[in-house]
């Protein structure tokens, strides 16, 4: 048999096999807009669109829940979840998830300061001696979370880190470029708060899988639709609808072309594995 008649196979299989047992793949994720918006319990965004999308497309049911990112890694541990969305690949993780070859988003990490109290930053040393507004459980980049330069301080959310930026108890924060750009207009800080310019790191976001039975062959019929998708005008409107940005110019056709990834954010993400 074929090998790609032995992959289709046994995705089948491993999507039967939810269907035989009534269940649904169980997907946690922390909202961040613009790539997770949680309103009124009616849940949009960039990557949470992507992705049900793609398992559509598979003939995957997802159930989702939106928790706090660190019971999301508590969850998958534990085996109470099958997957999660918007996650870093990092080594200490290879033994729990799997990850498709097609990530769904890039994270920019920036500062961003009180335009009452600036700080100009050019390079770690900048931060020598100040308090930057950290996510809990989250990766920045390896300098910035392993530097003695400053303190990082954590805080329950984006918004809180942002009221603690505007009432002068921490010097800066980090987050994603887009997610910190949304929440300044959700709170409506734009006359107080604003970002620096330089970027700190760039990392791909995935969805990923817990290691089971099947979930091998899923997890690549997942990186290889959700390829396909990028390729199709949809995704460059959805690209344009969520962070503002001209769609990407897409090729005349798909072929075996590597999508067109647009490097722009989706966050989250904090982790290390508790």
């Amino acid at each position: 048999m074929p090998q790609t008649s032995r992959l289709l196979c046994a995705a089948l299989l491993a999507c039967l096999s939810l269907s035989a047992q009534g269940e649904r793949l169980r997907i946690v994720t922390e909202p961040w807009s613009p790539y997770v918006t949680v309103d009124d319990q009616l849940a949009s965004g960039l990557d949470y669109e992507m992705t049900n999308i793609v398992f559509k497309r598979l003939g995957i049911d997802v159930q989702w829940q939106f928790l706090p990112w660190k019971r999301c890694l508590m969850m998958l541990e534990q085996g109470e979840a099958d997957g999660v969305l918007d996650i870093f690949k990092v080594a200490e993780r290879e033994d729990l998830l799997l990850y498709p070859n097609e990530p769904l988003s890039d994270v920019n990490w920036v500062l961003f300061q009180s335009n009452d109290r600036p700080h100009p930053f050019n390079a770690l040393d900048d931060l020598h001696g100040l308090t930057i507004g950290v996510s809990p459980g989250y990766l920045y980049t390896p300098e910035f979370d392993t530097s003695s330069l400053f303190i990082r301080e954590p805080a329950p959310s984006h918004e809180a880190n942002f009221g603690k930026l505007v009432r002068g108890r921490i010097d800066l924060l980090v987050t994603d470029r887009l997610v910190g750009q949304e929440t300044i207009h959700q709170l409506k800080l734009r006359d107080k708060v604003s970002q620096l310019p330089l970027v700190l790191g760039s990392r791909p976001m995935y969805l990923a899988l817990r290691r089971n039975v099947g979930m091998d062959l899923l997890v690549q019929r997942f990186g290889a639709e959700l390829k396909r998708f990028k390729l199709e005008p949809a995704y460059a409107q959805l690209v344009a609808r969520y962070t503002g940005d001209e769609p990407p110019t897409l090729p005349a056709s798909s072929g075996d072309q590597s999508a067109i990834g647009v490097e722009k954010t989706v966050e989250q993400h904090e982790s290390s594995a508790l």
